[in-house]
């Protein structure tokens, strides 16, 4: 028996799909309409195609498994799931590529400049001159932020993680604009794609690219226990950038032209990369359609971790740390037998989506030649060097393709707006991501009340105990009004 799941469609224009559960064979045409559920385009195929391949649950099968409603597709950690269709960037993990809107990255790093950059990832084309200096202007001129800011990073403790800080600001910024939030103004405010909402977006836009170095030096000089400085006038963005954390109240102060350019290289290559873990996270929290500064807060959020590659992200820090701990260039080869034993980790070296050498590695590494003329050599840089001289010649990293990444030489010198403005403008709105789960959980059963329960123990099914201060031990033994006797 056999049936379609979509249009008719010749035998070489759809995957055939046999189910020996049921004997059932299944057609999903691989001709392609952007408003057909069940069709391949572009090479990819609708995951809820497979709803349709259902079979009775076997004697003993749980229900929870859900056979009769169709099958799930498994992937854990999005290894192979496509959830967006996007023109922005193309990664060839394989082949080390990776070109923003067809540029390849290395023409971008050596002509181009963040700005313009992200004027073409946010609008799909390389600016004119005019185009261009009008961004820049709107950019440059709402670096700004309320003089309330500084009681809002003033409240955090000296020691607190700028990512912590950042994260924290860019929720804060949201509260001061009404008109960029969809609860409060319409569902359609950013989707409705006519002159007004596009207005209204770029306007917020305008407002995140250009506030964010700002909240980041501001956090920067909150660990220096400085006091803030006003973005300047008549410099770069990166230039502006540098001023705010640097500047001491020094005359006609500019920063060093090699840092401003070599920062500039840095946000550029890392100005998009597909639909990594933070990116991902906004598009995940703006598909319920919050205001942006929000959606721009979680993915922070997701940057802070150290598994997550990015100018800000933790795994340049934890390249940095593991240089630290190794000493010196003559403690590498113990380093690297201990990876082998599995008793350190390598940071640095190899990548979720390139199987050879990262591109942008091999950029920055020159960056960082010409950056460090002008500073003098990084004081882990001879350890970095050697590090990176025995991983790529060893055959255990070789063979695993552990190449040094991004992270690696970025982490020595010091994303996500158009990706959520291409997801507000898409063809048919914008659905809510939900993904789903497979259920391997209890299945249903009774409530037991509390004195009848059986004690259930172990380290991963009750409360850790937590140890507290000498005042809550002496609270505990005393008697007042409302005290539990468990």
């Amino acid at each position: 028996m056999g049936r379609s799941l979509g249009n008719n469609t010749s035998s070489d224009e759809s995957l055939t799909v046999r189910d020996n559960r049921t004997g059932k064979t299944y057609t999903v045409p691989m001709a392609a309409t952007l408003r057909d559920d069940y069709s391949i385009k572009d090479n990819t195929i609708s995951a809820t195609a497979f709803k349709a391949i259902a079979a009775p649950l076997k004697p003993g099968e749980r229900e929870e498994n859900e056979t009769p409603k169709g099958l799930r597709v498994s992937d854990k950690g999005f290894l192979n799931t496509a959830v967006i269709q996007s023109q922005i960037t193309y990664i060839d993990g394989d082949a080390g590529v990776l070109r923003y809107r067809g540029y390849p990255i290395e023409e971008l790093a050596q002509h181009s400049t963040h700005l313009e950059t992200a004027y073409l990832l946010i609008y799909g084309t390389l600016p004119s001159e005019r185009q261009l200096r009008l961004f820049e202007d709107e950019i440059t001129s709402h670096s700004f932020v309320h003089a309330d800011a500084e009681h809002f990073f003033r409240s955090f403790r000296y020691d607190a993680h700028p990512m912590a800080i950042l994260t924290s600001a860019f929720a804060y910024l949201g509260s001061y604009y009404s008109e960029a939030n969809p609860s409060l103004q319409g569902q359609r405010l950013f989707t409705a794609g006519d002159k007004a909402s596009l207005e209204n977006m770029d306007r917020q836009i305008f407002r995140i690219i250009g506030k964010a170095t700002t909240l980041a030096a501001m956090a920067y000089r909150v660990r220096q226990g400085r006091e803030f400085v006003i973005p300047p006038a008549g410099l770069s963005y990166t230039g502006q950038f540098l001023y705010q954390m640097d500047h001491l109240g020094q005359k006609d102060y500019k920063p060093s032209p090699v840092l401003e350019k070599a920062l500039d290289v840095l946000f550029l290559l890392h100005a998009d990369h597909e639909l990594n873990a933070s990116c991902t996270t906004v598009l995940q929290t703006g598909s319920s359609l919050v205001d942006p500064y929000s959606a721009i807060a979680a993915g922070c959020a997701s940057l802070y971790g150290p598994l997550h590659a990015g100018i800000a992200g933790g795994a340049n820090e934890a390249v940095i740390r593991m240089l630290i701990s190794i000493g010196g260039p003559e403690n590498v080869p113990a380093f690297l037998d201990a990876v082998k034993r599995r008793e350190k980790v390598l940071s640095g070296f190899g990548h979720r989506v390139y199987k050879t050498s990262d591109p942008r590695s091999f950029i920055i590494r020159k960056t960082a030649d010409e950056v460090f003329k002008v500073t003098g050599k990084d004081e882990l840089l001879e350890t970095a060097m050697a590090l990176h001289d025995a991983a790529i010649k060893d055959e255990y990293f070789v063979k695993r393709r552990l190449a040094p990444n991004v992270d690696f030489w970025s982490g020595l010198i010091y994303r996500a707006m158009a990706h959520w403005r291409q997801m507000m403008l898409q063809e048919g709105g914008v659905k809510i991501w939900r993904p789903r789960q497979v259920y391997v959980g209890s299945t249903k059963r009774d409530y037991v009340p509390i004195g009848e329960r059986p004690v259930v123990r172990g380290l991963k099914v009750e409360p850790s105990p937590v140890p507290h201060s000498g005042i809550s031990k002496r609270t505990e033994l005393a008697r007042f009004a409302g005290k539990s006797k468990l």
